[in-house]
Parts: structure tokens; sequence; C-alpha cells
């Protein structure tokens, strides 16, 4: 099974305290300075849809976005454009996208630290039902795959999975870390493990 369109969202510390407003004017900065690998567009802003996208900055090739699907606060990259490469090398281009996100966000000292990735719990999920079907033969495909990610991810540090078997809803599952780790850790991680080809197709 070939992993395309994947979106990676790291749960947010202490979302209760999160200022919106704040948030859209970062995207909107980092549009004027272009500071992503894709070209950025636009902010949406779905703050009135109850567990919903949140606020969306929209990109050519992917979307960054601080989003609330399920009631949970987290920090959201939804790769649209095909990726070249193995499974591993696209879910190690969405993971490093989304880290990167959450460290620009936490360096931010308009946001005043109000945006800090909880470094255990990360969403994956497969943003394509014809690629992959939320079925139990989608899950024992994907296990392997998420297994060799996790580990790559974490290191040493022992994990669980949680798959998303609600047939309604999109291929996905939450991992989470026994433990706190930082994200440059992470980082370190996923840069260390290889340097993949991330060409759009």
């Amino acid at each position: 099974m070939e992993l395309q369109h994947l979106n990676v969202k790291l749960l947010l510390e202490n979302s209760q305290d999160l200022d919106l407003d704040a948030i859209v004017n970062v995207f909107h900065g980092w549009i004027q300075e272009q500071l992503c690998e894709e070209l950025l567009l636009d902010v949406a802003d779905y703050r009135h849809v109850h567990h919903g996208p949140g606020v969306v900055l929209i990109g050519h090739e992917a979307d960054y976005a601080i989003d609330n699907t399920d009631g949970r606060w987290g920090i959201r990259y939804n790769r649209k454009a095909s990726v070249a490469g193995s499974n591993q090398d696209r879910l190690i281009q969405s993971a490093r996208a989304a880290l990167l996100e959450a460290q620009r966000l936490q360096q931010d000292t308009s946001l005043n630290g109000k945006y800090n990735f909880n470094g255990r719990e990360i969403e994956l999920i497969v943003n394509d039902r014809l690629l992959a079907p939320n079925t139990p033969e989608t899950r024992q495909l994907l296990e392997a795959e998420i297994h060799s990610f996790a580990q790559t991810l974490f290191g040493s540090a022992e994990y669980t999975l949680a798959f998303e078997t609600d047939p309604r809803k999109l291929s996905g599952v939450r991992i989470q870390a026994e433990q706190r780790i930082a994200t440059d850790i992470l980082l370190e991680n996923l840069n260390v493990s290889r340097s993949p080809n991330y060409d759009v197709l």
C-alpha cells in the first residue's frame, strides 16, 4: 500500500489557554515571509465550527493548522501533493513538517508559550479513503509501517498504538510515547535516520 496525503497532528498541552487571534496573525506573517518549504497562500478561520479544523494556513502543496478535530487541539500538517519515495520517506516528511511547525510556534515570543506540543501524543491520518479505506485489512497493512516509523521517531522510548476503528472516519492511528520527548530531539531522530528525496510527483 502506497501512503500519500498524510496528516500528522501533534497534540498541544494546556489547550484551554490558546489565543487563536494571535495564531491568525502569526500565520499571516508566515505567508509574508514564506517560512515553510511549501508555497503558502492564505489563512482560513474555522473557529465557528464545533470540533472543526480551527485556524488553517492554506498552502499549495500542504496546509498547516491549529486543529480541533474530535475536540483535541493540536498542530496539524496536511500534505495535499504527492511525495516521491518510500512510505517511510513520506511518513518522515510529514512528521518533520509538523515538528518544524511546532518548533516555530514554540519559539514565537508573541504566543507567550501557549502553543507547546506535549511531546508524547501524535495522530497520523491517511487522508485518502481510496488509498486506505478504514478497514481491518488496511490497519493490518499499516501496522508494520507505523511501528517502523515510531521506532525511528522515538528511538528507544516505549510507545503504544491505538488505531481508529470507526469505518466512518479516515484511517489513522494515535501514537503515544511513554515519556515526553523534546521537539528538537524528535527532529534529530528523523534527520539522523535518513535524508529522503521529498520531490513532489
